[in-house]
């Protein structure tokens, strides 16, 4: 039996990557990671696959990462930096030197960019302006050959081993909450984002610009999220709505806060805007066809996968 065709992935050890990853070898795929450190973790236990050791600015690496590749899937990128030229460098900076140098050393192969629906509202935040910069980025490189190009914008994206969405389940079990928006917006597990890359990554492979979603791609409110993680987790919180200007000001505060830390926080001025957004649903026309991956999780499932994983790992209580 032939060997199956090899993809080069970064950002393999990162939160969607730690699913990404299993998933792609369980449907055959041959892989070859681009990692910083090491990449001794419980999830890629049993799971054969080849490291090159490097930084996207490194162009050596990923010429290694790259060559001889059927498939490049970018899934690396910062989503915090304290200013709009440290995402730009690392969002925008990495995806062009990796296009460029796929390009050059694997012109035939594949090359899907994992970007963020928030690249649709560039205008809100730094970090939605360099994942638009990106995708800008890697249609200059592919100009030439379009059809070996697609990008995928996942929503929010929750499950196994992911420290953002935690804090949704957290507040969940609290007496009272905050209520920052009454927007909406989609969501997907990060199973099935997996597996929506994985499908792009063999024959269904379609060139063009797609947003993910679970079954609901019109999205939920954020109150309609805050009260299934309450049923996934038992809590019973009271939901208080907070200002928009006060929301705004809880922003600006952490980010300059976030000055004087070590590392960057999530929470800024950009990312309240951000939450602040009353629409992040995803229109039918922008949606990934449903030939190519259909959803499985839906968000009571997946919320209570979340909660049972969560608390098994310790990183949830009650």
């Amino acid at each position: 039996m032939s060997p199956g065709p090899l993809v080069a992935v970064t950002g393999g050890t990162g939160f969607l990557g730690l699913h990404l990853v299993p998933a792609l070898a369980q449907s055959g795929f041959r892989l070859r990671l681009l990692a910083r450190h090491g990449t001794a973790h419980p999830v890629f236990d049993g799971i054969s696959f080849e490291t090159v050791r490097g930084r996207l600015e490194d162009k050596s690496a990923l010429a290694a990462l790259v060559q001889d590749a059927d498939v490049v899937v970018h899934a690396a990128g910062l989503i915090k930096a304290r200013n709009r030229g440290a995402f730009l460098h690392a969002n925008q900076g990495g995806t062009a030197a990796l296009a460029r140098i796929t390009r050059r050393v694997a012109p035939d192969a594949k090359f899907t960019l994992i970007s963020s629906l928030a690249a649709r509202e560039p205008q809100l935040s730094d970090y939605a302006f360099s994942k638009q910069a990106a995708e800008d980025a890697a249609r200059r490189e592919f100009r030439d050959a379009e059809a070996q190009l697609a990008i995928l914008r996942p929503p929010a994206i929750y499950g196994a081993w992911d420290r953002q969405t935690l804090a949704l389940f957290r507040a969940s079990l609290y007496l009272v909450a905050p209520l920052l928006s009454e927007g909406k917006a989609a969501v997907i597990n990060a199973a099935d984002a997996a597996g929506a890359i994985t499908a792009m990554a063999g024959p269904k492979f379609q060139p063009g610009c797609f947003a993910l979603a679970d079954e609901r791609p019109e999205g939920y409110t954020l109150r309609a999220l805050m009260n299934a993680a309450a049923r996934a987790t038992g809590g019973r919180t009271k939901l208080i709505r907070l200002p928009k200007a006060l929301v705004l000001s809880a922003g600006f505060s952490s980010g300059l806060l976030g000055g004087f830390s070590k590392t960057p926080p999530i929470f800024t001025l950009g990312k309240a805007r951000e939450v602040l957004h009353p629409d992040w649903s995803v229109h039918p026309a922008e949606l990934l066809p449903r030939e190519i991956y259909t959803p499985r999780i839906n968000l009571a499932l997946g919320f209570a996968e979340t909660v049972a994983w969560y608390r098994q790992a310790g990183w949830l209580r009650g």
